[in-house]
């Protein structure tokens, strides 16, 4: 095997690693840079090569890249997108070796933007790596389940001790591996880097474009302004240009495309079910960093100031609480939404598995708005047509702190620092 970190904090994603090595040839792990996608598929791989950092190996590949897939197997090519043709090569050894399992592993921080992994159905699967949950990072004690609240398990009775404090510094620090130790400020300092590569460095090597690194930092201050918000591309390109000097609206939606690209940004889709009303759904998706802690370096703020602008605080904290469901939304085959319709009803997340099963959320930083979150639950589930789409499995109130419980009308009450795969 490659060698052991002995740091190494076990990912949710493991386990899925482990089967999708077992179900397929090759298995793709993308991500943010620096979200822990190496350490993870080294515990799995048992020889490597890492084209980011081997200029030699990069030089061989591009001339032959068969060259690449030369070890021991599991094999693992990191940050492969800088040699784009060791993709067919994979899928070509995948394929002589009659789809034997568990040979190849591939990892990245960007999609190629000439598709080129299009074509490899059933050859290589792709599993989404995100920086940590709170469970992965330590911060949550794990009482409450959320894939055994979907199977019908009562929440537990736990009591989580997050302070308003604790949480600014989380969302400040975020959950990439390296910055657990590692002092507020100097994370701080860490993540304005992460900025000023992603703006410099990253748009460019995902595709050869050269953006304005200026305004593409404008950008993302803009989107860290209007973090879990449905804000429209020309909105946006008003708040970076300015009323007299706006970007092009194509030009936003360009880089908007860069950033996810090189899994900076990942919105959250509108939820489309049934209804039983003939309310209309809002389609556009809601601004989120992969990550709170790029939001809030991209502000240029601190802890004590977001501790001072609850507001902006509270939107952090609900950008970290769909983080966190993705990761454990991801471990039981399900997706995150969100829903709002014109009526101004909505639900911050809703998380359904293919099965059919869904859960809506509200995410309150505080515990005053719980009634009224829990109101506006139990509304979006007497709206949605239940013949179709089933009576919702779970709904639940995300509090940034305080106990665990169910309240008389069916409506959970889970502070994050209990919530747990």
């Amino acid at each position: 095997m490659c060698p052991e970190n002995a740091d190494y904090r076990p990912r949710v994603v493991d386990a899925e690693l482990s089967a999708a090595l077992s179900a397929a040839g090759a298995v793709l792990v993308e991500g943010p840079r620096a979200c822990g996608k190496t350490a993870t598929a080294r515990r799995a791989a048992i020889s490597e090569v890492n084209l980011e950092t081997d200029a030699q190996a990069r030089a061989a590949g591009s001339v032959d890249p068969a060259l690449l897939l030369r070890g021991d197997r599991p094999r693992l090519i990191d940050e492969w997108q800088f040699v784009p043709d060791v993709w067919g090569q994979v899928r070509g050894a995948v394929d002589d070796s009659g789809g034997l399992p568990g040979s190849f592993i591939l990892a990245g921080s960007a999609v190629p933007p000439d598709s080129a992994t299009r074509h490899s159905p059933g050859r290589i699967l792709r599993l989404r790596m995100r920086p940590m949950s709170l469970a992965e990072a330590g911060y949550s004690m794990g009482a409450v389940s959320l894939s055994r609240c979907f199977d019908g398990d009562p929440v537990r009775s736990a009591e989580s001790k997050l302070s308003i404090g604790d949480l600014a510094d989380i969302v400040s620090v975020g959950g990439w591996p390296a910055l657990q130790s590692r002092s507020v400020d100097d994370a701080l300092a860490s993540l304005r880097g992460y900025i000023d590569d992603t703006s410099e460095v990253d748009l460019r090597r995902a595709d050869g474009v050269q953006r304005e690194p200026q305004r593409v930092r404008r950008l993302m201050q803009s989107l860290a302004r209007c973090t879990a918000t449905p804000t429209s591309a020309r909105a946006l390109a008003v708040d970076v240009g300015g009323s007299s000097d706006p970007m092009k609206s194509h030009t936003v939606l360009d880089y908007l495309a860069a950033l996810t690209r090189v899994f900076v940004l990942e919105d959250l889709p509108a939820w489309a079910p049934t209804l039983r009303s003939k309310s209309r759904l809002r389609e556009a998706p809601k601004r989120h960093f992969v990550d709170p802690s790029l939001a809030v370096a991209a502000l240029g703020t601190r802890p004590e100031r977001l501790v001072r602008e609850v507001d902006t605080l509270g939107l952090l904290f609900e950008s970290l609480v769909v983080r966190d469901l993705r990761v454990y939304a991801q471990a039981m085959d399900a997706e995150v939404f969100y829903y709002h319709d014109n009526t101004g009803l909505e639900a911050d997340a809703i998380v359904q598995r293919r099965d059919g099963r869904w859960g809506a959320f509200e995410v309150k930083l505080g515990l005053s708005d719980i009634d009224s979150a829990a109101e506006s639950l139990l509304r979006v589930a007497a709206r949605v047509d239940t013949q179709r789409h089933g009576a919702p499995a779970l709904l639940a109130v995300v509090t940034g702190w305080g106990y665990c419980y169910t309240r008389p009308d069916g409506v959970a009450v889970i502070p994050i620092g209990t919530l747990a795969p």
